[in-house]
């Protein structure tokens, strides 16, 4: 278990700024990643592999994109004994993401409202983010690199962005997501529906295509999608992901849904919900992914993990993988143990 306990540093970090919080811990692991001081948060990775799209995962916990956008701290997340982790979403070119304040933390739910927006510094250095971590791939981790569109990219040219970062991401990737379920970029989810879905899907597995014949890999492709979802809409989405050779699928992003947090301080801001109140509306997608899919297409489950418990529900509802993200902001490095042990507890019985 981490050297120290997140009980001790959780008060001083809720009682920064959310997002200042957010920057303050991302510089302190990028800077002590590698070193002996890595105990502080480090703990032995859960041995539970599995193989799911043609690669192997050294147990069925992940870090979900959009906590290390930049890809800076592989390592250092790596050492809380995470099977995968996902970095990103990159844009083909840096951006500042939208005006401050735009992170919002609703305790009494243990949620966070976000409209970062992609923030991110690029491509360029995103990729050079990536090519210095070692440790995590040396020991066997499975790397996810999250493409998205910039904002000042019109969304009927959405496809070029996505391209660019595809074939820019796909000689370092394990797998690669494709978001095109942000809540927070103008029009994004627009490309959820049925046409546009299939137009960017075909395009995109095109272009792995050549990707796959110059670099002698096929790199598998995920599809990341919003819990906003109706059946129908979850229907055609299965659908379109089998008719073009997608290789899985990532339930969920956030949720514009208030519901759940009605009459809390932050309730109305602008943005994506995370965290315990996602979770039955991830399961819930996941649930309805699972019956149109069948019981062999890849599926990670990713929304409201914040106990073990919850991550047996994620498997329960029909995923094959879970990540965390908002429980690491609330539980700490503790919970990446707890859900692995958890869900290793399901294939023992």
């Amino acid at each position: 278990m981490p050297l120290v306990p997140y009980a001790l540093t959780r008060p001083f970090l809720f009682g920064l700024d959310p997002e200042a919080a957010h920057d303050l811990t991302l510089d302190a692991i990028a800077r002590l990643q590698g070193s002996p001081l890595q105990c502080l948060w480090g703990a032995p990775r859960v041995d539970d592999p599995v193989t799911v799209a043609g690669l192997r995962f050294p147990n069925r916990v992940g870090l979900a994109a959009g906590l290390d956008k930049n890809g800076r701290c592989i390592d250092g997340f790596g050492a809380m004994g995470f099977g995968f982790i996902e970095v990103g979403t990159v844009t083909p070119k840096g951006q500042p993401g939208n005006p401050k304040p735009r992170m919002f933390r609703l305790p009494e739910r243990q949620a966070l409202i976000n409209r970062l927006g992609f923030n991110n510094e690029g491509l360029e250095v995103f990729l050079a983010n990536v090519q210095r971590a070692r440790s995590f791939r040396a020991a066997g981790g499975v790397l996810g690199l999250n493409i998205g569109k910039n904002a000042a990219t019109p969304i009927e040219r959405a496809v070029d962005d996505y391209l660019l970062g595809l074939a820019g991401v796909y000689p370092h990737a394990d797998y690669v997501t494709v978001n095109i379920s942000s809540p927070n970029t103008q029009n994004l989810r627009a490309l959820q529906s049925d046409a546009a879905l299939d137009a960017l899907l075909s395009l995109l597995m095109e272009r792995r295509a050549e990707l796959a014949r110059t670099h002698g890999r096929t790199v598998p492709l995920f599809v990341k999608i919003a819990p906003d979802l109706e059946p129908a809409q979850v229907g055609v989405i299965a659908a379109t992901l089998r008719k073009n050779g997608v290789d899985g699928v990532i339930a969920t992003n956030t949720t514009v849904a208030r519901d759940a947090v009605q009459g809390l301080t932050h309730a109305n801001e602008t943005g994506g919900l995370s965290g315990a109140p996602v979770l039955e509306p991830s399961n819930r997608v996941i649930r309805l992914l699972r019956a149109a899919l069948g019981p062999g297409y890849p599926i990670v489950g990713v929304g409201g993990v914040m106990s073990g418990a919850d991550a047996r529900s994620k498997r329960e509802a029909g995923a094959d993988l879970v990540q965390i993200y908002t429980g690491l902001i609330y539980r700490g490095p503790a919970l990446v143990t707890e859900a692995a042990q958890a869900l290793k507890a399901i294939q023992a019985r």
